[in-house]
């Protein structure tokens, strides 16, 4: 690995050479292709062993138990396998549908795949429904008997809390088959038309994500031909994006309002396994912390600017004088693998991996999947991770991020299918400790004052992007839900909420035209993962603590952090931060972790008076 980092000077030949031959992810380890023997022939068990399952244990699980508990931990070892076979049939094929949902054979397999899971799911449905019948003295008795039960104590107990938001089994059966031409088909539809759009900037057509990109370009002309024509496009599609929308979210209030939901956020609460009021005071602390944080930096980025207003186009505009960096995929590697080294090397072996076994798949190109994502698959194959990989600094810190989520999924793999998938709020913990790893070795190699200030900008916007950004998208999606209670909701009536919760994040020295209204419409955790944003906020403001109690550190910090990756969805959050101290009920955990960015802010400033 590299100990410096050489950063090239962007232009079109330099763009052209660093960014070929970038590494596309080899799925063999799932599945030898498409057509494979080996794919059909799983996507037939999984139906016929989920049927065979349901004759052999349908109505009979109370009777099990009282047989011998240890029947029923080998029947809830049994539901495992199933559920890892189906986990891995439907991690392939997304995965394929991520590389190119605009090709129709790909779209066609994944519908095809998700059809087909969703009628072997429906075999299954009736285990978790009636194991949360059986009475609460009698189960967690019979484990206090039996070890190979109590191995399952984590998964049940978790069931548990499900319980009182359960409907009918019929109802819930219904639910489910309908899903695939539900909820399922209004997510393939905004995929599909997201992937299909071009966006026309400087005479070239790109998809979204480059589009997007655009918006970082040094040049202000640039960004604003680029921003006003993303807004074009998404108006274009505006009422397909609205009524998407309307309809999922008049979907979940439907859901929400049957298994009686208090809240529009709870279900997510109750599967992240997180406490309303804490969530409720995560986003107080933030929305106080608006002026002294987002309002106070780009206050100061505008002066940077030469702008005495900005619009939106500039929120993401680079420094003056930083230069326009391009960084090679193989110096990405060395800085990350540099970074997680220094911590631990158990860390940078695994990442290491997803470079050496192509784990990762980073080109940006037309129809794939736009942003990033670590999808774990199931724990009996690996991680993989999809990037639109263009050289900027910001990609770096996000291949960082991916890459923290991967070493967390291989680590909490030993948890078995159902006990390895963290909640949302912790899983966010690997990935961004491991940007600010990255992050804190690149600071250490800035060798003047330029160079410091322009990293420290940097990790600032990315922070507001995580914390002050995402829980605006959190409190813009509460708006929504809420009002669309009243009624169906315009393009227009959601471009004004839009608006009304980026002015009050951002700060008075932006200003938002109209032509800033149509940008909800291309965020898609609006649409697969209702109020998961505010995950991120939870996620980095905890990790600011974490790297707190880091830095302080004499030893055997690496242990405990190991320790919380491999519990996976184990141990309620609580439960994994004591070891370190910490505790997220606190009225002032969250005040801690923004402080951090605050702390970054006020250096800024320092520098700013000596330049």
């Amino acid at each position: 690995m590299k100990s410096d980092v050489n950063f090239s000077t962007q232009n079109d030949a330099t763009a052209e050479t660093a960014l070929n031959n970038l590494p596309e992810w080899n799925l063999s380890d799932l599945y030898p292709g498409m057509d494979s023997t080996e794919f059909k022939e799983d996507m037939s068990a999984c139906k016929s062993n989920a049927e065979s399952f349901e004759k052999k244990f349908s109505g009979k699980l109370l009777e099990t138990l009282e047989g011998n508990p240890r029947d029923l931990a080998m029947a809830i070892a049994e539901y495992e396998q199933i559920e890892e076979r189906m986990g891995r049939v439907m991690s392939y094929a997304g995965l394929v549908y991520a590389g190119d949902a605009s090709d129709s054979n790909n779209a066609k397999f994944y519908g095809d795949a998700q059809e087909g899971m969703t009628v072997a799911g429906s075999h299954l449905l009736f285990f978790t429904l009636e194991m949360n019948r059986i009475n609460d003295d009698l189960l967690f008795n019979a484990m206090k008997e039996d070890a190979s039960l109590a191995y399952y104590e984590p998964w049940l107990s978790d069931l548990r809390k499900d319980k009182q938001y359960q409907l009918d089994d019929n109802l819930e059966q219904l639910l489910h088959e309908k899903s695939v031409t539900g909820r399922g088909a209004w997510n393939r539809l905004f995929d599909e038309t997201m992937s299909s759009l071009r966006f026309k900037i400087g005479g070239e057509e790109y998809p979204v994500a480059t589009a997007l990109n655009f918006l970082q370009d040094t040049c202000r002309n640039k960004r604003k031909e680029a921003a006003q024509e993303v807004s074009k496009v998404l108006n274009e599609n505006i009422r397909t994006f609205s009524l998407i929308t309307n309809t999922l979210t008049k979907d979940k209030e439907i859901s929400d309002r049957w298994r009686g939901f208090e809240d529009i956020a709870d279900s997510r609460h109750l599967a992240n396994r997180v406490e309303r009021e804490v969530v409720d005071a995560l986003v107080d602390a933030v929305q106080e912390a608006f002026p002294n944080l987002s309002h106070r930096y780009y206050n100061m980025k505008a002066k940077w600017l030469g702008l005495e207003v900005m619009e939106h186009w500039d929120r993401n505009a680079p420094l003056p004088k930083a230069g326009e960096l391009l960084i090679e995929w193989s110096e990405a590697r060395d800085i990350i693998l540099g970074a997680y080294s220094g911590f631990a090397p158990e860390m940078a072996e695994i990442a290491e991996r997803f470079f050496d076994k192509n784990w990762i798949d980073a080109p940006a190109r037309a129809g794939k999947s736009p942003g990033a994502f670590a999808h774990p698959t199931v724990p009996s194959v690996h991680p993989y991770i999809l990037m639109n990989y263009l050289g900027k600094p910001r990609d770096v810190m996000t291949l960082a991020h991916e890459l923290g989520h991967g070493v967390h999924q291989v680590l909490a793999g030993g948890q078995g299918a159902l006990m390895a998938q963290t909640p949302l709020t912790l899983a966010e913990t690997a990935s961004v400790f491991g940007e600010m790893l990255t992050f804190r070795s690149l600071l250490s190699k800035c060798e003047t004052v330029a160079e410091r200030k322009a990293m420290l900008a940097q990790k600032v916007e990315d922070m507001l992007n995580t914390v002050v950004r995402q829980i605006a998208f959190y409190m813009f999606e509460r708006k929504v839900h809420e009002a669309r209670k009243q009624g169906e909701l315009t393009g227009d009536d959601l471009g004004e909420l839009w608006l009304s919760i980026q002015s009050e994040s951002l700060g008075p020295v932006f200003r938002f035209s109209d032509d800033y209204k149509p940008y909800w419409a291309y965020i898609p955790h609006f649409i697969h993962s209702p109020f998961y944003v505010y995950a991120y906020a939870f996620g980095d403001c905890l990790v600011n603590s974490l790297y707190a109690v880091y830095e302080n550190a004499e030893s055997g910090f690496q242990e405990k952090y190991f320790e919380l990756l491999k519990a996976g969805g184990t141990k309620h959050h609580s439960e994994l931060l004591k070891p370190f101290g910490l505790d997220a009920t606190g009225p002032d955990f969250w005040k801690k972790g923004l402080s951090m960015i605050s702390g970054l802010i006020d250096e800024l400033e320092t520098l700013e008076a000596q330049s």
